[in-house]
């Protein structure tokens, strides 16, 4: 038979189960799971929050413009001359329609166009017809800032 010495554990008052005092330790396995299960999640989720087309804009020293209450539209035109409109992509031949049914229902006719700079020069100005046609006239083209300024002074 065995004896039990822990002098922590007293006999119940019937004699049968003896008392323990509670654990003070904190069990931090479910924490840890949980924080392992997010991470997880953030880290496969991160990559599908990039907005639109990668698009490698050139750079220049100009001011950001102001943006005003509505939401902006963008047309983004890839290297390889892929044309989306905000996360939408659009063949060529549907744009002239859709920039018109789109014009229609906004207030304002501002639209950002985002230009790679490898894209070819004649691709961005048949876009820039194109959103002309539609009726789009306050077109801003965006570009990355840091760029040289050719100031004099």
């Amino acid at each position: 038979m065995a004896i039990n010495q822990n002098k922590s554990a007293r006999i119940s008052r019937r004699g049968r189960s003896p008392i323990h005092k509670p654990m003070s330790e904190i069990n931090v396995t479910p924490f840890v799971d949980v924080v392992l299960v997010l991470l997880i999640i953030f880290i496969v989720a991160a990559p599908l929050l990039r907005v639109g087309v990668e698009i490698n804009l050139p750079e220049t020293s100009a001011t950001p413009l102001q943006e005003g209450n509505e939401e902006p539209l963008t047309i983004s035109v890839a290297a390889t001359g892929e044309v989306v409109i905000n996360q939408t992509d659009l063949p060529k031949e549907e744009l002239i329609s859709r920039l018109r049914s789109i014009m229609a229902e906004r207030n304002s006719d501002k639209i950002f166009l985002r230009g790679d700079k490898d894209a070819k020069y004649e691709v961005i100005m048949q876009i820039m017809g194109a959103l002309n046609n539609a009726g789009f006239r306050n077109i801003s083209l965006v570009t990355d800032g840091g760029g040289p300024s050719f100031d004099e002074g």
